[in-house]
């Protein structure tokens, strides 16, 4: 992320805050690694916010009450708030030089997290997709303020997605407006389903003070829209996880480009059967014009050019999860197998081993 002066002057005023915790002058200069900052469980079950370098050296491995799914990132502080799984009510702000944590943050009565936040750019606000569980299946962010001297998120209000069901949210390239995937699923404070004869999914993009910019939806009613990516030139890359027949052919990715329509990314049918109707994180590569997505049912990850769909990886990876970008290509995670580096360049596809843990990775990652 390019500092603007904008996040510079808000740095300094934040070190205030950040300088009563130490070291972060030492924290930002550790080793030449990226941290690779995901949820993870343990043998017994256990729940962590994990911090590793993609060197294989643990940073931290802070145990949580409940199990979190995304990662959201402070633009310049040396935080991150693992963010709650759906229903979870409970996310967690932690200090990443030493996984310290620094604060268990409770969603508001009638609501519940649905696994996804982002923090503005200014650093100051955060955003978390969660339900009214009031009014069961609308869709709301939750607006949470950053206190720079005690380091604490505060619940500001919300704002409504215009649909059902939020999942991913992530900023569009102007860094105030929101594209927003509603998965289109009631859901009752549990896991529970309850309209699947009635979904509404949408892709929304909308103003971070709640002004609906547009709202799109797909052919087939029961494909859920859940993850997505946004590229530097305004790209929206969407995953779906499907509700109908086991058996039944339906696009499980699709784009939106800038001035087009949202439509289904076109994918061979040989790749669409192998993902078992299930989708779980995107990642784009905007420098490279490639965009990755694995599928953990069918064990399979994928990379595609962005402009032309063209296949470049297609391999089996067990129960693969998270995906991120690195310098050259791709980062992605396990839930059962090991952590994999991809790339490809020059018409050739590089691979080898990370040096991180195997297994009980959860579905997404993030790189600081």
């Amino acid at each position: 992320m390019t500092l603007t002066r904008r996040h510079l002057l808000g740095m300094g005023a934040a070190l205030g805050g950040v300088a009563a915790l130490g070291g972060w002058s030492l924290w930002q200069g550790r080793g030449q690694s990226p941290l690779l900052l995901s949820a993870r469980n343990d043998d017994a079950g256990r729940h962590y916010c994990a911090g590793y370098f993609l060197d294989g050296s643990r940073a931290f491995a802070t145990p949580v009450a409940e199990r979190c799914h995304d990662v959201a990132r402070h633009p310049f502080l040396p935080l991150a708030l693992f963010v709650g799984r759906r229903p979870s009510r409970e996310s967690y702000l932690v200090d990443l030089r030493d996984g310290r944590l620094l604060q268990t943050v409770h969603s508001q009565p009638q609501r519940h997290f649905y696994g996804h936040a982002v923090f503005h750019g200014s650093g100051d606000w955060l955003y978390a997709t969660e339900n009214d569980l009031s009014e069961p299946g609308r869709g709301v962010l939750g607006r949470y303020r950053l206190d720079r001297q005690s380091l604490q998120l505060i619940h500001e209000g919300e704002v409504p997605t215009h649909g059902v069901g939020p999942h991913q949210l992530a900023w569009m390239p102007d860094g105030e407006s929101l594209v927003v995937a509603n998965g289109g699923i009631r859901t009752e404070g549990s896991r529970e389903k309850t309209n699947l004869d009635s979904m509404a999914p949408s892709l929304v993009i909308m103003d971070r003070q709640g002004e609906l910019l547009s709202k799109e939806t797909l052919q087939h009613q029961q494909s859920s829209i859940r993850h997505l990516a946004v590229a530097d030139d305004g790209t929206v890359v969407t995953g779906q996880q499907y509700q109908g027949e086991a058996w039944e052919s339906v696009p499980l990715l699709a784009v939106k480009r800038p001035g087009q329509p949202y439509q289904p990314f076109p994918v061979a049918a040989s790749q669409l059967a192998m993902m078992d109707q299930y989708t779980a994180s995107i990642a784009i590569h905007s420098r490279r014009r490639q965009v990755a997505m694995t599928a953990p049912r069918g064990n399979r990850f994928f990379v595609w050019d962005l402009d032309t769909a063209a296949t470049l990886i297609e391999v089996p990876m067990a129960d693969c999860a998270g995906v991120g970008v690195v310098d050259d290509g791709f980062a992605v995670t396990s839930g059962q197998g090991r952590c994999r580096y991809f790339g490809y360049r020059d018409g050739q596809q590089a691979s080898h081993w990370l040096d991180l843990p195997g297994g009980w990775w959860d579905n997404h990652l993030r790189l600081g």
